[in-house]
């Protein structure tokens, strides 16, 4: 005789999100997005094509990048789940990764910036100083529609010098802590001039692209 949970029966699970424990009281096949954004009203955390293509649901789960439209919320319980609103939980300041991509411009609807934000935190608490190819790895499961994302590479860069500036370490979603003061934000991928990042490169060559 099967043990499980019937499909209408639903469940009080404890999960811990952005460092707290929170009740929540769901269907067993709820998704842990709509958990996310639903139950815990968390919106933060968008839902795009609900495949796991596009990467806008991505949090983090004991500190990887996860997609939450492709795990039950009773996957998540004794896991420590992390949203966006997890980067400052205080809401005082900018968390360096959202800082840079503010400073860099990268985002233009900003749809698809929580994603990248989460899948970013990721990568950098694994890889403090990726290089231009792995960042490009590290965000390839993110999709944006707007931008050719260069300044999204660009944010990332910027986001891996505040965060080394600030201490080192990506501060926890627990305790983050406000990036240093810098006096001009630097100027976006694909601006020209010979003092701008990324455009040092042969003339005859062509616009850099990133698949």
């Amino acid at each position: 005789m099967s043990t499980g949970v019937p499909a209408d029966q639903h469940l009080d699970l404890t999960l811990r999100v952005n460092g707290a424990a929170r009740q929540v009281r769901v269907p067993p096949r709820r998704l842990l997005s709509d958990a996310l954004r639903h139950d815990l009203e968390l919106t933060g955390t968008h839902v795009g094509c609900e495949h796991g293509v596009c990467g806008c649901c991505t949090v983090l789960l004991d500190g990887q990048p996860v997609r939450s439209c492709l795990m039950f919320a009773v996957s998540a319980r004794d896991h420590e789940v992390t949203t966006v609103e997890g980067l400052t939980p205080d809401g005082d300041g900018l968390h360096p990764i959202q800082r840079a991509f503010q400073e860099c411009h990268g985002l233009q609807c900003g749809f698809c910036t929580p994603g990248f934000l989460m899948s970013v935190a990721g990568l950098l608490d694994d890889n403090p100083d990726p290089d231009r190819n792995e960042i490009v790895e590290g965000i390839s499961g993110n999709l944006c529609r707007c931008t050719g994302y260069q300044n999204i590479i660009a944010a990332v860069e910027r986001a891996a010098e505040l965060i080394a500036q600030s201490s080192g370490d990506l501060p926890r979603a627990d305790a983050g802590e406000p990036a240093p003061e810098r006096a001009a934000p630097p100027p976006p991928y694909g601006a020209a001039g010979p003092d701008v990042p990324g455009a040092a490169r042969d003339e005859d060559a062509g616009p850099e692209v990133v698949s």
